[in-house]
């Protein structure tokens, strides 16, 4: 079947998608069909005050109910603030669904059916509609998921930190972003089915699967090689030196990502190391594997090699020589690149990076800026807000 680029935008112009989520996994899939040009009604409880995340305030931040949390992930979003234990307001939900084409919930096991927003009710009302559900440890169970639960429970917090010290959570809410992205890919899939049926469908994904599904090589160390993988900082346990940063004369850190024997000579010949095979001394490091295994000595060698120089005077070097590597930056410094601009909404008083990376044949769009708890209940139900 072969489906027109412009057919594809004016279907995703025509999407009417309802998002009964909260946090981050389920917005994050909303917004990502709003950057892709569907309507998104996003329904929070007025009574608590909405997506809890729009109180999620970092030390100092002065921002209304829209906190810097909040605008990561809900651009382009209309708010309709409904009570769906009133009976009025479930039956403005019911109107809104009724010709709804994808829903998006994040609910605790039990809830959404004691609500009536479950798949078997709602479907009743739309045989058309896709239901898409992110939950903790799939629908059969009651535990409640967390991205920093699942990250220890899955492996990754084992393998994350120094060698010496413990284990340490990633900085974002990882597992719920590679949730997203895999329900967006069951939507999708949901949504090409439906060209050719007609029907709607059930797609649910756990966190817990996820992170297990994004474990790849660190998966197979152990189920192939028989190996747990251990904390390594920041170092790959297959490859030397890739992930391993060192200083340079200026206090700026560098990070090498060598992935082949030939991009390691070009390395040394960059530090002016020549005679790799020939120099005894060196001869520990003539193969990945080798360098694998000798890698503290690996690093000690480099350390005093790069702090020689200074770190852009090094990266430009590398970077002339195709040696894989770049400069650790902080926040700040990386959307100060102007080839960050490119991947930036902006509103009046809101700016945050895309979360999805358009295709020449879908249209960037310009989001409207997150919105304010109930913004848009008027305007989508007739009904003022309480």
């Amino acid at each position: 079947m072969i489906i027109p680029a412009a057919y594809l935008s004016a279907m995703f112009n025509n999407l009417k998608v309802v998002e009964l989520a909260s946090v981050l996994a389920g917005p994050l899939t909303g917004q990502f069909f709003a950057e892709l040009g569907a309507q998104v009604i996003k329904i929070e409880n007025p009574v608590t005050g909405g997506d809890v995340t729009r109180s999620w305030k970092a030390p100092g931040e002065n921002s209304d109910d829209r906190s810097a949390y909040f605008t990561s992930c809900n651009w382009g979003k209309k708010s309709v603030a409904l009570d769906l234990t009133s009976a009025d307001d479930y039956a403005l939900l019911i109107n809104i669904v009724r010709d709804a084409d994808v829903v998006i919930t994040s609910y605790k096991s039990g809830d959404a059916k004691k609500l009536q927003v479950d798949y078997e009710t709602l479907s009743k009302l739309n045989p058309c509609l896709i239901y898409g559900e992110i939950t903790g440890y799939g629908p059969t169970s009651d535990r409640v998921g967390y991205d920093a639960v699942v990250q220890a429970e899955s492996g990754f917090m084992d393998m994350n930190g120094p060698s010496e010290g413990d284990p340490v959570k990633m900085p974002v809410a990882l597992i719920d972003v590679l949730a997203a992205h895999h329900l967006k890919e069951g939507l999708l899939l949901a949504l090409i089915q439906r060209l050719t049926t007609g029907k709607g469908n059930r797609v649910t994904v756990s966190l817990m699967e996820a992170a297990l599904a994004s474990l790849v090589n660190q998966a197979t160390n152990w189920l192939v090689g028989g190996k747990i993988p251990g904390r390594k900082g920041s170092a790959h346990p297959n490859i030397a030196p890739y992930g391993d940063f060192f200083n340079c004369a200026d206090g700026k850190k560098i990070l090498l990502a060598i992935g082949s024997d030939r991009q390691f000579r070009d390395l040394l010949e960059v530090l002016g190391i020549n005679g790799l095979n020939a120099n005894t001394d060196l001869q520990k490091f003539n193969s990945n594997t080798l360098r694998v295994q000798n890698r503290i000595a690996l690093n000690e060698f480099l350390s005093s090699k790069i702090a020689r120089f200074h770190s852009e005077e090094l990266f430009l070097k590398l970077k002339s020589k195709n040696v894989p590597s770049g400069l650790i930056k902080n926040i700040k410094e990386v959307f100060e690149d102007p080839g960050a601009a490119s991947m930036l909404l902006n509103a009046a008083d809101r700016v945050a990076p895309r979360t999805f990376v358009a295709p020449d044949f879908i249209q960037k769009r310009n989001l409207s800026g997150p919105p304010k708890l109930g913004e848009h209940t008027e305007e989508i139900t007739g009904k003022l807000i309480r």
